[in-house]
């Protein structure tokens, strides 16, 4: 995901080093600048391509993860075209990120890719810089979305890994059969 020469903030670097230490399995990163809700992958499959789309292996959970999200927020889930974000009406006010526009070195790919932790990108409104009295609005716009996208962490498969005493094996490997994409266990 990195390049060589490709330079790594400090504050990215501590980042990434907190992200591997603790085992989150659920972030959302909140922009501004328009009104949907993308998931993994945000770089292009075919990097001369700006617009196509690049599914994870583990394409219908984030798909399940964004529609949680979408469904919950009272803008991205109102049916208007004519609205901030109209354009992606028709596709349930989610999109995959490499389809919408591709981009290297993005949050939600480093996590897929090497952590556990599956993470969307929440375009929460259309003003990149909004105003201090546009806030508040937005907060509560986004918050019962906020609240169920956090319920989505019991979905899916949880539990201890242990070894025949019961202790808790650190780092082993969970498959599922068909999805080419493993997670481990945490400490």
């Amino acid at each position: 995901l990195f390049f060589p020469g490709f330079q790594v903030a400090p504050e990215t670097k501590a980042v990434m080093k907190w992200l591997r230490s603790i085992p989150f399995v659920l972030s959302a990163s909140l922009h501004g600048g328009e009104l949907v809700v993308t998931y993994p992958y945000d770089y292009s499959r075919h990097p001369m391509e700006e617009k196509m789309f690049s599914p994870t292996p583990d394409e219908k959970v984030f798909k399940m993860l964004a529609k949680a999200y979408a469904d919950a927020h009272p803008v991205i889930s109102d049916r208007s075209e004519l609205r901030c974000g109209g354009n992606f009406v028709k596709r349930g006010g989610i999109i995959n990120g490499a389809e919408w526009y591709s981009f290297t070195g993005g949050m939600a790919d480093f996590n897929y890719l090497h952590t556990n932790c599956f993470e969307v990108t929440v375009e929460v409104g259309c003003e990149k810089f909004p105003l201090e009295e546009e806030l508040f609005t937005i907060w509560h716009e986004n918050k019962g979305a906020l609240l169920n996208y956090m319920e989505m962490v019991h979905r899916g498969i949880k539990g201890i890994v242990s070894d025949k005493f019961g202790n808790p094996i650190k780092n082993a490997r969970i498959s599922v059969r068909g999805i080419q994409h493993d997670v481990t266990t945490g400490n």
